[in-house]
């Protein structure tokens, strides 16, 4: 039994004539009325009386008319959601992100994504960056929207930079270091700092190692916080200041001034990370590229970095 005869047997029975029907689908009168016939030999049992004044269903055609119907409908739907899989409108989408950092890019991208594809289920993981790895060679997790990983963390994953974000040294109004213009990491070294915790925000002090070792210094940490909010109310009542990317400088509005380092270069690269074997689905690649477009100025001028493995 093929769908072919299931749609000739519908087309039959919904006007009850063979040659009304076979001009609906388009074929000739006899091999319609032979594949129906194919069709009850196949089943055991008539679906149709066949008489000079037309034909009529059979109580079993009638029961086997709906059934079909049915059949039809699931089988064109299934179609439907496949084609649609294609598209990247339909299926879900693990989507793992850092909350502070992305900040900028992620909620208009989900705004933009979930307008485009309102058929894609979008699921989010927010977990540290070294779980974030962890998802996506596990396959839990398409791609992530994280800070750049180390090479260490980085095996098997490949980053796309989306933007980036100068550090700065943020500190309560009033602070000594806050009558300066701008400050070296030599005077960050020299005061107490507050840093995100050590065990789920590994890439911070990897980060604060990467401005203070090329100077052969370390930062003397007053404080680790669990989480930015933490970090901002440690840095308001004076236990010391923090090093954090501009980005995060929107969680803290005007409660902190911030200062520039004039002495490095070093930024948060926040991108696109995704498993380098992995298989990320069409809707996972709409939603790069729409990360790709809210990512980038109005002026058009930036391009998203080459991929690195």
């Amino acid at each position: 039994m093929e769908l072919r005869h299931l749609r000739y047997f519908v087309a039959v029975a919904e006007v009850l004539n063979f040659t009304k029907a076979a001009v609906r689908l388009r074929v000739a009168q006899p091999s319609l009325s032979r594949q129906v016939q194919d069709l009850e030999d196949e089943i055991g049992v008539d679906l149709l009386k066949r008489s000079p004044r037309g034909v009529t269903l059979t109580a079993e055609g009638k029961l086997f008319l709906a059934e079909t119907l049915e059949t039809l409908k699931r089988v064109d739907d299934s179609v439907e959601k496949v084609r649609a899989l294609a598209r990247g409108e339909y299926g879900e989408l693990h989507i793992g992100y850092a909350p502070s950092p992305t900040v900028e890019i992620l909620p208009p991208a989900l705004a933009a994504f979930r307008y485009a594809a309102p058929g894609v289920k979008v699921i989010l993981h927010d977990l540290p960056g070294d779980q974030l790895c962890a998802g996506l060679r596990s396959g839990l997790l398409e791609i992530a929207i994280m800070i750049q990983p180390s090479e260490e963390s980085a095996v098997g994953l490949e980053f796309e930079e989306l933007k980036r974000y100068p550090f700065c040294v943020a500190m309560k109004p009033g602070h000594p270091l806050s009558k300066l213009k701008s400050v070296t990491v030599e005077r960050v070294a020299m005061v107490p700092l507050v840093a995100l915790c050590r065990l789920n925000y590994s890439e911070h002090f990897r980060i604060l190692d990467g401005i203070f070792s090329p100077f052969q210094l370390r930062p003397k940490i007053a404080a680790e916080c669990d989480g930015v909010s933490s970090l901002i109310t440690e840095i308001e009542v004076g236990r010391g200041v923090a090093v954090i990317s501009e980005i995060l400088q929107r969680a803290a509005g005007k409660r902190l001034v911030y200062r520039r380092i004039s002495n490095s270069d070093g930024a948060h690269s926040i991108g696109i990370a995704r498993a380098t074997k992995g298989d990320v689905t069409p809707a996972g690649e709409k939603f790069c590229e729409i990360l790709r477009q809210v990512s980038t100025p109005a002026a058009g001028k930036s391009k998203p970095a080459a991929k690195k493995k």
